[in-house]
């Protein structure tokens, strides 16, 4: 919502708003300049889009998935424009999501399909701490598919908001300084944030609420 005036309450409320986003490490424009505007478009996508992120056999069929193109904030506080993909059922509600987290100039590291990635190899887009949604892929240490593979979930800056066991399994396997949860660096997610109730509140299950394994990055909503 925009508004071009108001009441000195409102007004008051606006800035403590923004006073908690600077608090919170959220990066914010340059004094005196709008924030720039949130822009979303959907498309079809096709398997040769995808790349190895699907393959024959993959719960989900090409036609069934949509190439959302987001614009975001990055780490450096500037507007970029990422892609997701997601399933047809789940675009409104995945939009509305980053719409909400682009509010509150939430900063998110980059944002590609994991086909963009050579071999939809999961390790290494986490490893660049890439957000992304679908991945024909089962669930670590189970013969189930991952709510990944449906197109129903979506993993947010997964280097600092990385998966662990209890086993120790650690991925991505280079995330080990963010183990350490009080660390208030922009991007992380921890409970009760505004970032993680984006979600939650609007139905989604976050993964860093499950006991075994913590998968601080993992929103789903099958």
């Amino acid at each position: 919502m925009r508004q071009s005036r108001g009441s000195a309450p409102h007004r008051w409320l606006i800035a403590a708003v923004a006073g908690a986003l600077v608090a919170c490490g959220n990066p914010q424009p340059p004094a005196g300049e709008p924030a720039p505007r949130f822009t979303s478009e959907v498309r079809p996508v096709d398997a040769a889009r995808l790349g190895a992120s699907w393959h024959p056999g993959c719960p989900v069929s090409p036609d069934r998935l949509r190439l959302l193109r987001l614009s975001y904030v990055g780490m450096d506080g500037q507007q970029h424009l990422g892609e997701l993909v997601v399933h047809e059922d789940r675009v409104r509600r995945t939009v509305d999501a980053f719409a909400r987290l682009h509010a509150l100039r939430f900063p998110i590291e980059r944002m590609r399909p994991a086909g963009d990635f050579p071999g939809a190899e999961d390790e290494t887009s986490m490893r660049a701490n890439n957000t992304s949604a679908f991945n024909c892929r089962g669930i670590s240490g189970s013969g189930s598919w991952s709510q990944h593979a449906y197109g129903r979930a979506v993993d947010v800056n997964p280097l600092l908001n990385p998966y662990l066991s209890s086993e120790g399994d650690l991925q991505p396997a280079t995330a080990g300084p963010y183990l350490d949860r009080s660390r208030r660096d922009p991007g992380l997610l921890h409970d009760g944030d505004a970032a993680v109730r984006v979600f939650t509140d609007a139905g989604w299950t976050w993964g860093g609420s499950w006991h075994d394994p913590k998968d601080y990055q993992h929103f789903e909503l099958p």
